[in-house]
């Protein structure tokens, strides 16, 4: 067996869990077989009341860290402590119900170490069995912060940015706040890349909070407002564009299901 005792930690992976002992199993070892191994995964537990630490420190990884939030703050503080803990020179995220593809990190390597700094891939979306995806959401190769305010284009689970060159960003505790956090990065760059390739798997939950459309709409139409400020034509333009991509997506879940 290869020791990984020593690796750099080069890639700081961020995995906030609640209650997650059904799902994180095959998450952790989705990031354990990476093809690349110079990573630092950062599990945050925000109090979770069922077995999911015991599951955790059944993984027998020196590069596994894993951190008990005695209250329960939500999923943008979870995050923002592994954020803080972060020392690598990128950062990634990866829920504890979804899975990346092996090679996911190496893949992205090549392109950050030619000059991007923030990366993401196009990714399936499941329910419950990660071989059986219903849809593959596919984005743009090249991204900026025009085509992200018509919709995300950085599925949360794929991203990857350059901490050293952008620093770092911590999210709001707020409906779609990963969303924020990369608008809020792509502002610092235009070195983006969508890398178009399937490399992670996104489990798709009925009750999750991003299910809910008519919150989603809300909580969209509020980053324009009242985090970026934007005039109310322009938000309207863009929030359209969004309402009626959710729709199209809809459709084609219910179709494919």
């Amino acid at each position: 067996m290869i020791s990984h005792v020593g690796l750099l930690e080069k890639i700081s992976i961020i995995m906030p869990a609640y209650n997650s002992a059904e799902t994180i199993r095959d998450s952790i070892a989705s990031v354990i077989y990476q093809s690349y191994p110079h990573w630092r995964l950062y599990i945050i537990d925000d109090a979770s009341s069922d077995n999911t630490a015991e599951i955790v420190h059944s993984f027998c990884e020196p590069r596994l860290e894993y951190i008990r939030q005695e209250r329960n703050g939500g999923v943008a503080k979870a995050r923002n402590v592994g954020i803080k803990r972060a020392n690598g020179i990128y950062i990634a995220f990866l829920d504890s119900d979804d899975i990346w593809e092996l090679d996911k990190l190496q893949q992205q390597l090549v392109w950050l170490e030619n000059g991007f700094d923030i990366v993401c891939s196009n990714y399936g979306v499941f329910d419950t069995d990660p071989k059986k995806l219903f849809t593959v959401r596919t984005y743009p190769e090249k991204l900026d912060f025009s085509t992200m305010l018509r919709g995300n284009c950085v599925g949360n689970l794929t991203g990857i940015y350059n901490q050293q060159r952008l620093g770092k960003i911590f999210q709001k505790s707020c409906g779609h706040e990963d969303y924020i956090m990369w608008l809020e990065l792509i502002r610092r760059t235009d070195k983006v890349c969508c890398v178009q390739r399937l490399l992670a798997r996104y489990r798709r939950g009925g009750n999750s909070l991003s299910s809910n459309k008519v919150k989603a709409a809300i909580w969209q139409w509020k980053i324009y407002r009242q985090h970026l400020k934007i005039g109310i034509f322009s938000s309207l333009y863009y929030w359209l564009y969004y309402v009626v991509t959710a729709i199209r997506r809809s459709l084609i879940f219910r179709f494919e299901k």
